[in-house]
């Protein structure tokens, strides 16, 4: 899916979409609680205009970014200039060593790639101590009043369920998630900075419930649920 940078960016400057993005920022700052920054390299795979990428850098990550689209990642230059090491390439491929980041950042990419599975399974190979999975919730009030059937580009992506994300996760991983929450449980309409509508919305919610979930995975000092032979590095002979 071609997304316009223009067109990204102005969401999140009409009412809803600086709510939406005021929970999500306040999400990333939820679930990323228990992760060292200071010295520790994070990779963004989608990383658009590099918005979260910004984030990330503020919150004390060296972080870099990937992208398919040239539109984006010349947006996200733009924007982050010397702050991010950023290329343009394919998620499900990616040009990086086994290990080469600490951690991998996925902030709703996998409901618009071609094989979700595959683009885990890199984010995996590459990064060597955790992932931070951020993605739509196919069961909230969001999507069922304001995206299901709209026809829109929302609507063609492929949301996900809390449990099929948690069986992704596991298949692609090999490990369950460390954490995970949402925000935004509330239909769009009640996506702003008033009285009971911005409590309700502000809540750290269970990742089934909120329009936008994320899910923080853990390597380091967790036990896999299968042998995961193929990031076995081989001894140098």
């Amino acid at each position: 899916m071609a997304w316009d940078p223009e067109r990204y960016e102005k969401w999140f400057e009409t009412p809803e979409g600086t709510f939406a993005l005021e929970r999500e920022m306040q999400l990333l700052q939820s679930v990323l609680a228990g992760w060292p920054r200071r010295g520790h390299k994070l990779l963004e795979i989608g990383c658009g205009t590099g918005l979260f990428l910004e984030t990330l850098y503020q919150m004390g990550f060296d972080v870099s970014g990937i992208d398919s689209s040239p539109a984006m990642i010349m947006a996200a230059r733009k924007r982050l200039g010397n702050r991010a090491d950023l290329h343009q390439g394919d998620g499900e491929l990616l040009p990086f060593s086994d290990n080469e980041f600490d951690y991998a950042f996925l902030w709703s990419v996998l409901e618009f790639t071609s094989d979700p599975k595959a683009m885990l399974e890199e984010a995996r190979r590459v990064a060597e101590k955790g992932l931070l999975i951020g993605f739509l919730n196919k069961n909230s009030l969001y999507y069922t009043l304001n995206v299901k059937g709209s026809g829109g580009s929302l609507d063609s992506g492929h949301w996900f369920t809390w449990c099929q994300m948690q069986d992704l996760i596991k298949e692609a991983t090999g490990f369950r998630h460390t954490l995970a929450r949402s925000v935004l449980p509330g239909p769009m309409r009640t996506w702003k900075n008033t009285g009971l509508s911005r409590r309700l919305n502000s809540t750290l919610c269970p990742p089934s419930v909120g329009a936008f979930s994320a899910a923080r995975v853990d390597f380091v000092n967790m036990k896999p649920l299968t042998p995961l032979f193929a990031w076995k590095t081989e001894p140098a002979t």
